[in-house]
């Protein structure tokens, strides 16, 4: 593949809340990318109100960082006025770009916020250099590739679009088993449609065959005593592969996962930042610290690992055919949150621990400092010996003292 190595690429993190876009840009994004309440395509993540989405910009571009606010829908005709009316509030308050699928909503746009920079969504089926042309003849900034795209296709892609036109890719997180995103699957079983956001993931679930004249009576479909999950995709991770990336000539690497906790995106955005980092400074640093990144990486939640289309075409392996469920090294305990002079922090509890419990403190810098819970209070000064319920506010005493923004964890 042709050396590229003169334009910078950006991480692209994605964030469901207000907390989880601060762990973001602490953890190191270059840009985040989140959603309203309105006309983006997770409609399950608890998404942004224009009050939080205000504060996350403010905070983001304090230390830099771009914010990108998706409204990636395929529209339909009563979408259109709430489309004009949600982007005249996104004008005052000031995001770095849209990401947009649907023409109607970019006309929109462009007419709404003729200054903003427009990105458009993978959800368009941008498979060809012809498509980018297209976009960029009508004031589009950025286009995302289609996930079925391979890195070769992406570097003539490259070759073959004004320079000016950015390339954003994701290179890590959850497959979609349908055509750049346009799914059925869960409009037909469900009722509720992923082209407007609200996708039930049918793709996840166990199937079954029944035969026409025995009705109620189940074949199973099996690869094991488990059953099978036939649309079942592994999780996409290049953390290996990030001189092949930077050569393919992209501009942004996109993580996916926009309903994901704020350890997940610690996790993810701390190790391709250190990965990126590295390979720019020395490619043989990369190499050097490859097993701490695999490492790393593998303490997020997964379903398991594929390169995707970048190669190729996907095989059967691609799929994960005997369970539906992540696999889940770390536990996720809390954000640090003001640190006291005394030592005690507070804490919005995630899940339970317990005082004498050895816990791990994973910092920005890439640090993971291995502590013992000396003492929780609630927030009246009450001592407890554990912290059982979930989003309890508590200070808490470690054996080391934490910063703020450091993220809490614990083995699961």
């Amino acid at each position: 593949m042709t050396k590229f190595t003169h334009r910078r690429p950006e991480l692209l993190i994605p964030a469901s809340c207000l907390e989880v876009l601060k762990t973001a840009v602490i953890y190191g994004a270059d840009a985040v990318y989140i959603g309203g309440e309105a006309f983006g395509l997770r409609a399950k993540a608890k998404n942004f109100s224009m009050e939080d989405m205000a504060a996350g910009i403010a905070f983001a571009h304090e230390y830099g960082v771009k914010v990108y606010v998706t409204a990636n829908i395929l529209a339909h005709n009563e979408d259109l006025d709430g489309v004009r009316k949600y982007f005249e509030e996104l004008k005052e308050i000031g995001p770095d770009a849209l990401i947009i699928s649907d023409p109607g909503v970019f006309a929109i746009a462009k007419e709404v916020l003729p200054e903003m920079e427009l990105h458009i969504s993978t959800q368009a089926n941008n498979t060809n250099y012809g498509t980018y042309r297209f976009w960029h003849q009508l004031g589009a900034k950025r286009v995302v590739s289609a996930r079925e795209l391979s890195l070769q296709e992406i570097r003539q892609i490259r070759d073959n679009i004004p320079e000016d036109l950015e390339i954003e890719t994701f290179i890590h997180g959850a497959m979609c088993i349908s055509y750049s995103g346009r799914c059925l699957l869960s409009n037909f079983l469900t009722g509720r449609d992923a082209n407007q956001g609200a996708c039930t993931h049918p793709c996840r679930w166990k199937y079954a065959v029944m035969e026409e004249s025995r009705p109620g009576q189940y074949l199973p479909i099996e690869e094991n005593e488990r059953g099978t999950f036939i649309f079942n995709s592994k999780d996409l991770c290049m953390i290996e592969h990030i001189p092949d990336l930077f050569a393919a000539g992209i501009d942004s690497f996109k993580i996916e996962g926009r309903m994901k906790t704020a350890l997940y995106v610690a996790a993810v955005a701390r190790t391709y930042r250190r990965a990126m980092d590295d390979f720019k400074k020395d490619p043989a640093l990369y190499e050097a610290n490859m097993e701490w990144y695999k490492a790393e990486i593998g303490k997020c939640t997964t379903r398991q690992f594929t390169t995707g289309f970048f190669y190729g075409k996907p095989t059967a392996d691609m799929q994960i055919y005997d369970a539906n469920t992540y696999t889940q090294d770390m536990i996720y305990l809390g954000i640090t949150g003001e640190v006291r002079e005394d030592g005690f922090f507070a804490l919005e509890q995630k899940n339970k621990f317990s005082v004498g419990e050895e816990i791990e403190i994973m910092k920005p810098n890439g640090d993971n400092v291995t502590v013992t819970v000396v003492a929780i209070t609630d927030e009246e000064g009450n001592v407890q010996d554990s912290a059982p319920h979930p989003k309890q506010k508590l200070w808490v005493q470690l054996s080391g003292v934490p910063a703020q923004y450091d993220i809490l964890r614990k083995k699961g």
